[in-house]
């Protein structure tokens, strides 16, 4: 019997969490059963740096190594651009028409409209899309918003499964009306928690090694410096509470095109010798390590899967009450919940873990329980059934 064939779309691929889980869903399905091909774009725009290229480099090698190919499309962009955006869409029409795949599986808001389309006119049986969140608010302005979500309803027309990673984010989509309940599924966000849960490092000499003075306290996030993660009101409470307690150290690890912004901002604030700023590390779980609480400022978010890698590190988390977050953090068992934006709240939170390690230990704890639940090999074996259930329903022949 002949492979199932699926064709992943993904407009870049870089160290964030859509890529991420595209990567990993990819590579786990079994390739006895699957012939998986990953179509991506450049990556131009995410503004890497060099390590974060090689990271990005070294999981596309290992992902060919499991048995995927990838094709790179160098017009597939994030950005609206016409020129483009038309040229790719007859590419992946007539990559599409060449392949026959089962199943073509998108990626994010505009992979997700141009690679379900050209799926369309390319007659593939069956069409799924993950968002991986959405952008309903906290990335455009209104009348952008409104175009997209008019585009998301238009092509969900055409589109057996969308899979949300929470239950929020299915909410939300049922909300404003996008598709009807039938439509979705959730399949939660999955990493390697191996590495995290077998690390191996001395979080005391590491925070000697990254200049930490001797007693602090560390509050650190990780992300890309970009507005929609809200690393500007982080600093506005790191302002607030290293002037109350100067033994407190804030690390921001990732980069974007907000780095230079915050650094001046903390500068300005006089808070400058007590906020890092790492910029993206191939040895993120390790730095992480040496976190004594983890903070998601985010204003929106799709699940937050740096949480779940926080919390197998046994990290209390505050974060923002955004997108699916609250699927993850409850408030008061494994972390607090705060208004995303709200400077006031975050400073409570914060304050609420340096003040008392016994809650800080609890929680973390607690935490630690939730992040079982999120391993890759689960994400990829819901995903899996899910494409049996999709290829039954079409009738189409599959594997036992």
């Amino acid at each position: 019997m002949e492979k199932i064939k699926v064709i992943h779309i993904i407009t870049r691929l870089d160290k964030g969490g859509s890529s991420e889980n595209t990567i990993l869903t990819a590579g786990g399905l079994d390739k006895q059963l699957y012939d998986i091909i990953l179509i991506k774009g450049l990556s131009i725009e995410s503004g890497m740096a060099d390590n974060e290229a090689v990271a990005v480099e070294k999981s596309i090698r290992e992902a060919e190594r499991e048995g995927v190919r990838i094709l790179t499309l160098p017009g597939l962009v994030r950005r609206i651009a016409p020129f483009y955006d038309f040229k790719t869409f007859f590419a992946l029409i007539k990559i599409l028409r060449y392949e026959r795949p089962d199943i073509v599986h998108t990626h994010t808001s505009k992979a997700g409209i141009l690679g379900r389309w050209a799926a369309f006119f390319a007659r593939v049986p069956i069409i799924i899309h993950t968002p991986h969140g959405h952008v309903f608010w906290g990335y455009f302005g209104r009348l952008k918003t409104s175009f997209y979500i008019i585009l998301e309803k238009i092509t969900a027309f055409i589109t057996e499964k969308i899979i949300a990673l929470t239950e929020q984010e299915k909410n939300d989509h049922l909300h404003l009306r996008i598709a009807s309940g039938d439509k979705f599924s959730v399949v939660h966000s999955g990493i390697k928690l191996d590495r995290f849960l077998n690390l191996s490092v001395d979080p005391a000499a590491l925070r000697r090694k990254l200049g930490i003075s001797e007693g602090d306290l560390v509050v650190g996030t990780t992300g890309r410096l970009t507005p929609v993660k809200g690393h500007r009101h982080l600093i506005e409470a790191a302002a607030n509470i290293v002037n109350a307690r100067p033994n407190t150290t804030f690390i921001f690890l990732g980069d974007g095109e907000l780095s230079d912004e915050l650094k001046n901002m903390a500068s300005s604030l006089g808070i400058k010798e007590k906020v890092k700023f790492l910029g993206w590390r191939p040895d993120v779980a390790e730095v992480m390590s040496a976190f004594d609480l983890f903070v998601l400022p985010s204003l929106n978010e799709g699940m937050g899967r740096v949480l779940v890698e926080a919390m197998a590190l046994g990290k209390p988390i505050v974060a923002s009450d955004a997108g699916g977050v609250h699927d993850l953090v409850v408030h008061g068992e494994n972390g607090y919940l705060v208004p995303p934006g709200d400077v006031e709240e975050l400073v409570n939170s914060i304050n609420i873990f340096l003040c008392d390690p016994i809650k800080r230990k609890e929680m973390g704890n607690r935490g630690k329980i939730v992040a079982a639940d999120y391993s890759a090999d689960a994400m990829v074996q819901k995903i899996d059934r899910l494409y049996r259930t999709m290829l039954q329903q079409k009738n189409i022949e599959t594997f036992a």
